[in-house]
């Protein structure tokens, strides 16, 4: 079979126009692609977000999770976990939810320890490992981090690792970060960082409840 824009074997003609329709079906795609993003955004009312709300002991940090995959090494998700005046999860585009977890756009409220240990346990399987990188930082950078989250709304399909990146880079101390597209490469750039403990996950493990609490024990 050769393809209509003329690539292949042989010589093939274009028929007129072909590059026009294409470019438009391409746009058509594109917007409705994005009106399906946007249609996804959710917003917990006040009461359930108060409700939830839960203030981690120790000092502010943040936590990079990469779900990565066990046979390539790649990264296949990203998220932020922020410990502020209250501990929340930047889930960027991310497939996960629990009731107590009430969401709006992107950000789950009240990650007490129960819900981390749940939402590594979704994550991490036969196929995939969880990293979680930590690392303290002032009261003033981790509540930035919560605003920054909070006002990035609901991210597209694929822009997990760019959308924690382009929060990260405007904090002080993460400002070397480059937004990348990838996890395993924004995971590679996390770990440059001073102060960075890191915690590998894996659902093999058995002592991964044990592990899982540890990763979250207060800095």
């Amino acid at each position: 079979m050769v393809s209509p824009t003329g690539e292949g074997a042989g010589s093939v003609a274009v028929f007129p126009g072909w590059r026009l329709v294409r470019a438009l079906g391409i746009a058509l795609l594109l917007v409705a692609g994005l009106a399906a993003c946007a249609g996804r955004g959710v917003w917990a009312p006040d009461d359930a977000v108060q409700a939830a709300r839960y203030a981690h002991p120790g000092a502010p940090e943040l936590a990079l999770i990469t779900v990565t995959h066990n046979r390539t090494g790649r990264g296949d998700h990203t998220a932020l976990l922020i410990s502020a005046g209250e501990r929340v999860l930047f889930d960027p585009a991310g497939s996960w939810y629990h009731r107590l977890a009430p969401e709006r756009h992107d950000v789950h409220h009240g990650l007490a320890p129960q819900l981390f240990a749940i939402y590594i346990n979704y994550h991490t399987r036969e196929t995939h490992h969880t990293v979680v990188q930590r690392m303290a930082v002032s009261p003033e950078v981790a509540q930035r981090a919560l605003r920054l989250a909070q006002e990035k709304g609901p991210v597209n399909n694929a822009f997990c690792a760019r959308a924690t990146a382009e929060i990260l880079r405007e904090l002080p101390g993460f400002e070397g970060i480059s937004v990348s597209w990838f996890p395993h490469e924004l995971k590679a750039q996390f770990a440059q960082l001073d102060g960075v403990e890191t915690h590998t996950l894996r659902h093999d493990d058995p002592d991964l409840t044990a592990r899982i609490a540890a990763a979250q024990r207060p800095l």
